[in-house]
């Protein structure tokens, strides 16, 4: 199977993070997926923003749920760039995208974009709550879904029968906390296991020493590196 390089919310480590700036420079720099965060902003429309509050990206404070699209578009977050909505960026790249999202509520909105625009082949959905995955593969069959776990958990099939019982094709775990026991309990359940997050060439090789099906990384030199490394 092909490594996948996934840069972390654009190339983060380099350009101001889930910000259209970022996402087009991963893909410029031949990143295979972008993965971003999605919250609901005040109207109900699907804003590319980590945190719960807009204080440490951008110059203004507040909830994004208390903010309005307009409000959120005023916001600078960094180099000039503005907040996204999710419609601008898939306009922009073109490569997949992978979509991380905290809670039922903005998991429903995205499943109707999904649903809407015939997106199921491109958007893969992201979660570390299983609420979240196990709705958004009954509201949109056949949708891709990644787990995010920071850790494996105390035994290996730990995160392996959380992923299975949602249905998620891939485990996403703290490269620091995977073992070769843990990959090799995901593989023989047919999931794909990518590290996260592999900013350093030493952490590239453990990473590949690992067996790991793909990489999340900060950094484009990375995404270079990685096809040359076994």
């Amino acid at each position: 199977m092909t490594f996948l390089t996934i840069g972390h919310r654009g190339v983060m480590g380099v350009e101001p993070e889930n910000t259209l700036r970022s996402y087009l420079r991963a893909e410029r720099c031949g990143m295979d997926v972008i993965a971003l965060d999605l919250r609901l902003s005040k109207d109900g429309a699907l804003v590319a923003v980590h945190d719960p509050e807009v204080d440490r990206t951008t110059d203004g404070s507040g909830a994004v749920a208390d903010l309005t699209v307009a409000e959120l578009r005023e916001l600078d977050a960094g180099q000039g760039e503005r907040v996204p909505v999710l419609e601008e960026v898939l306009d922009a790249v073109r490569v997949p995208v992978q979509a991380l999202v905290g809670d039922v509520a903005t998991a429903t909105a995205l499943a109707a974009l999904i649903l809407r625009h015939d997106l199921t082949s491109r958007i893969e959905v992201a979660s570390a709550q299983d609420a979240v995955l196990a709705e958004t593969a009954r509201l949109v069959p056949g949708v891709r879904t990644v787990l995010y776990a920071a850790s494996p958990g105390g035994e290996a099939g730990s995160v392996v029968d959380r992923a299975s019982a949602v249905g998620a094709a891939t485990v996403a775990v703290d490269v620091h906390r995977l073992s070769l026991e843990t990959v090799d309990s995901a593989h023989a359940a047919g999931l794909r296991v990518t590290g996260l997050a592999v900013d350093t060439l030493d952490l590239l090789r453990l990473a590949r020493a690992l067996g790991l099906d793909g990489a999340v990384t900060d950094f484009p030199e990375i995404r270079s590196t990685g096809r040359f490394t076994a």
